[in-house]
């Protein structure tokens, strides 16, 4: 059977994490999206997505095919019901269309379609806050589906563990003097990452190949480091999507950070509101501030876009694609994709400044920015531009 995940009604929601990517390339727990669905299905996906991001990521459509909603976090009885899909059946909870079935290019009804209830527990990825607030969850799923069977490298006996069946490590971690524990949620280190001397980490705690924990980080789990990141200082309950750094001393905490991005030295950002309210964030679907229901939600953060030295973060910001932030208070809460500036003000970053940035920053990690990223990256410019008007 050939599988397709599609964005869904949830989309632009995900924004500004979404310019630059389908929703199934979203990483939460250890795995993208994606890549869970793959792992479950035992077969390739491929995306249904916006039109500019096509070329990048094209859709391949057979004869028959079940189509996947990528806001919806597989499990095993999900999966199991979604390979017995037939013809004319689409399966729905509380509403949300899950899966469905597809005939090639034949034009369908889902109205004519039997309706599948599925009954059982969930993730749907609504919102952003949602990929840190489920974050833990989802790590611990993932720690189990990646590590069945399996057994773990060896751990040095310098590391202090608590609960060490919940640990693993895979081919060539470099870690010693550090204290991985456990007990409260699964530690997973992946291929030839690294974990210096003096570290905390306590579990759900997930870390990509070729990263970096700097000596004396203090973590707390949920957190997820994506590949070729870094993280030092304080780090609580926050997803560092991939090729990111945030190297230096400073707090993250309930927050999401897309790729490629630089957090400077003392970067700061509040989670919690000084009155204790619920925190409202900048949702591009609603193009307004709406309330997250949350008391603590931190910084989202766009690809490719950086911060200086000591740069402070309010409760809710959101970031969004290729911004360039520094300076002295702090900024306002919701910040254009391609701005360049602080509190004292923003201007537009101009494309040919951030495409010379972005291809020193790829080619440091043996990264290729490639002529359809730098189309992809053009669109979003031309689309973002109207908040940068305001």
């Amino acid at each position: 059977m050939n599988y397709i995940l599609f964005d869904g009604p949830y989309r632009d929601n995900l924004l500004p994490l979404t310019y630059t990517k389908p929703v199934a390339d979203l990483r939460i727990g250890i795995l993208t999206i994606r890549e869970k669905w793959e792992k479950h299905l035992g077969s390739t996906t491929t995306t249904v997505t916006e039109d500019y991001l096509s070329e990048k990521f094209p859709m391949v459509e057979m004869d028959e095919n079940v189509m996947i909603n990528a806001s919806v976090l597989p499990t095993s009885g999900l999966v199991k019901r979604i390979i017995e899909l037939h013809p004319q059946e689409a399966i729905y909870q509380d509403g949300e269309l899950i899966a469905f079935w597809a005939k090639g290019e034949e034009e369908m009804d889902l109205d004519s379609y039997k309706n599948i209830e599925f009954d059982e527990d969930i993730i749907l990825i609504k919102h952003n806050w949602d990929l840190f607030t489920n974050n833990g969850k989802a790590l611990e799923d993932d720690f189990d589906l990646i590590t069945a069977d399996r057994v773990s490298a060896p751990i040095p006996d310098t590391v202090h563990c608590m609960n060490k069946d919940r640990i693993f490590l895979e081919e060539n971690v470099e870690i010693e003097i550090a204290v991985l524990n456990a007990s409260k949620g699964a530690i997973y280190i992946g291929q030839n990452a690294e974990v210096q001397e003096g570290a905390l980490i306590r579990g759900p705690f997930a870390m990509g190949e070729h990263s970096v924990v700097k000596m004396g980080a203090k973590v707390y789990g949920p957190t997820t480091l994506g590949p070729k990141s870094k993280i030092g200082g304080e780090v609580n309950n926050a997803i560092l999507s991939g090729y990111c750094s945030k190297g230096h001393d400073g707090y993250l905490g309930n927050s999401v950070i897309g790729e490629w991005c630089n957090l400077g030295a003392d970067t700061n950002n509040s989670n919690l509101k000084n009155n204790y309210a619920d925190v409202k964030i900048w949702e591009y679907s609603a193009n307004r501030f709406v309330n997250s229901g949350l008391q603590f939600c931190g910084l989202i953060m766009g690809d490719h876009s950086k911060c200086g030295i000591n740069t402070m973060f309010n409760t809710g910001t959101i970031i969004g694609f290729s911004a360039n932030i520094f300076g002295s208070n702090f900024p306002r809460n919701f910040i254009p994709s391609f701005s360049w500036g602080g509190a004292a003000g923003f201007k537009t970053y101009t494309l040919d400044k951030a495409f010379e940035t972005i291809d020193l920053v790829m080619n440091r990690k043996n990264e290729v920015f490639t002529e359809t990223d730098k189309k992809i990256f053009e669109h979003i410019f031309e689309i973002s531009e109207k908040y940068r008007a305001r």
